[in-house]
């Protein structure tokens, strides 16, 4: 049998499948829509959403796990098809930790240093490392369907990215709900929740990604 006919009689045979950028192009409406229904209906704005967002510290945080959800989703477009180069990618990744980074260096210059631990603790670490992974359950789920579509060639790295992604649209939402503004916060408690997701993605990742 010729080569050409072989191809063609496995392509006739080979199941139908979206191209990977439209069905993640979905997986990433269909997450957010998820992360969103659940925050409106479970958890909902701070009382003082109004004057919070005309707060630099507040919309700094927005910009954080934006820019988080944003590159993670990019690198998470590229990571589902085998031979894509990440060594660029990768490194906006670093994006996000290194706003937060210099917010904190900013907060610690210009408050006292007997105020920092209090600031770092806050009132609220208990929701924020349990409502960031609530409501990344929907998008991480929608990210590993749509890597199963292509083939990822590392299953584990793939699955820790969608859910650093997951994580990122989910600390998005919760951000509109928590009243622990500083950016030490956030330094100290959204890394541990999203680390969470990111574990949990690269232990799905590994089992259901393997082609």
């Amino acid at each position: 049998m010729k080569t050409d006919d072989l191809i063609n009689l496995l392509a006739q045979d080979a199941p139908v499948r979206m191209r990977i950028g439209k069905v993640l192009t979905l997986a990433v409406v269909a997450g957010i829509l998820i992360s969103g229904g659940i925050f409106f209906a479970m958890i909902g704005f701070r009382a003082d959403i109004d004057t919070a967002m005309e707060t630099v510290r507040v919309l700094f945080q927005d910009v954080v796990t934006i820019a988080l959800a944003e590159t993670a989703c990019a690198v998470v477009f590229r990571i589902g098809r085998p031979g894509a180069s990440l060594r660029l990618w990768g490194w906006t990744l670093l994006l996000a930790p290194i706003l937060l980074l210099a917010a904190a260096a900013v907060e610690m210059a210009v408050t006292p240093a007997d105020s920092w631990s209090a600031r770092m603790i806050g009132h609220n670490a208990r929701f924020c490392l349990t409502l960031i992974p609530l409501l990344s359950i929907g998008p991480l789920a929608c990210f590993l369907f749509a890597l199963r579509q292509g083939a990822p060639e590392k299953p584990g790295a793939a699955g820790a990215v969608a859910g650093l992604a997951a994580s990122g649209i989910a600390a998005t939402f919760y951000a509109s709900n928590c009243t622990d503004d500083s950016p030490l916060f956030v330094l100290l408690w959204y890394p541990i929740a999203i680390a969470m997701v990111t574990a949990v993605g690269y232990v799905l990742g590994k089992g259901l990604l393997r082609w």
